[in-house]
């Protein structure tokens, strides 16, 4: 009698804190028609994946048994019907794609998982499987936002507030490949210094002063072409008055649950942007791999790696994405 491979695959019953979160051992089996089988070695944890955890998320969790995440790396075992371009054993990293279901169906918190051949990249021998897992959804969301949407060119004054989470640092850090001045807004200073080592030409603390005010000094009066801002709500029209006559303040998230007014009147461009604007059209998709590609081999993107965690820790991982002292991507590793 064949035995089923069994996944740890981490689950939630009902929404909560961190404590919801357990592991439970699940049957997989083998990929169906369009699918692999990844044997997966890390996962990058994203903001998104404790909202919907919390029941804060743009959508709701089906439960229960709900499953979380989005993005990991791994290496194939298995490949399903009409695959093309895959085999076994070649090394991959998993990516969200917009015709997903939803995490709840498709989370990859787990040691083995079915995908989509649709969601694959494959990972390069010099990609290790932490880069993989930590790079793809911050630089594929920033560079969505400042090279498609934004048309950041050198000379140009891009400030990145939130700039110490994984999108941000992955922000400052396309800013400066394509010669732009990158100015990291953060709450407090104490995380300045990783913000300079990530590529911030200044770097401006929340609690330190008019944020709106210092960046028009750093600018001499004019105010930065693009604003690229994770954090939204009430404070979003005061941080506008530092967005330069025609430039464009990029929303791509909201820290800030509170209501958002707009900037009225003014004489800039407010754009709300999502990573699945990049996802839903093929031609983006490829320019924006090529571009991060080209940037990893460069050595002029790379991921900051704040802290790992095994996948049974992943109860305090998720408590550590939540108490915002990190700087950077928050990486748990699986021990096969």
């Amino acid at each position: 009698m064949e035995t089923l491979l069994k996944a740890r695959t981490v689950l939630f019953d009902e929404t909560g804190g961190p404590d919801v979160l357990r592991l439970a051992e699940l049957d997989i089996g083998e990929p169906g028609a369009g699918q692999v089988r990844v044997r997966i070695d890390a996962i990058g944890l994203n903001r998104g994946e404790a909202l919907l955890r919390a029941g804060s998320y743009y959508y709701d969790a089906v439960l229960p048994d709900s499953r979380l995440g989005n993005e990991a790396a791994g290496v194939i075992e298995a490949v399903g019907s009409g695959v093309t371009g895959f085999d076994i054993g070649d090394t991959v990293s998993i990516v969200a794609k917009p015709t997903d279901e939803g995490m709840s169906a498709h989370g990859v918190y787990a040691d083995r998982v079915l995908v989509g051949a649709n969601r694959l990249l494959h990972r390069p021998a010099h990609i290790d499987a932490i880069t993989g897992a930590a790079v793809w959804t911050s630089a594929f969301t920033a560079y969505g936002a400042l090279v498609e949407i934004g048309r950041v060119r050198a000379g140009d004054t891009v400030v990145v507030t939130a700039a110490s989470s994984g999108v941000g640092m992955a922000a400052l850090q396309i800013a400066r490949y394509l010669g732009a001045t990158p100015i990291a807004v953060t709450r407090t200073g104490k995380k300045a210094d990783r913000l300079r080592n990530a590529g911030a030409e200044h770097v401006i603390a929340g609690d330190n002063g008019d944020v709106a005010e210092r960046i028009r000094a750093l600018t001499d009066g004019t105010g930065a072409r693009i604003i690229f801002d994770g954090v939204a709500g009430p404070g979003l029209p005061d941080l506008a008055r530092a967005v330069a006559p025609d430039g464009i303040f990029l929303v791509y998230g909201s820290l800030d649950t509170r209501t958002t007014p707009l900037p009225m009147w003014w004489p800039i461009n407010v754009y709300g942007y999502a990573v699945f604007h990049v996802y839903a059209d093929t031609e983006r998709a490829c320019r924006a791999e090529t571009f991060i590609g080209n940037g990893l081999r460069d050595g002029a993107l790379t991921p900051v790696i704040d802290r790992t965690f095994d996948l049974t820790e992943i109860v305090e991982a998720h408590r550590y994405l939540e108490s915002n002292e990190q700087a950077g991507k928050i990486v748990v590793t699986v021990q096969h």
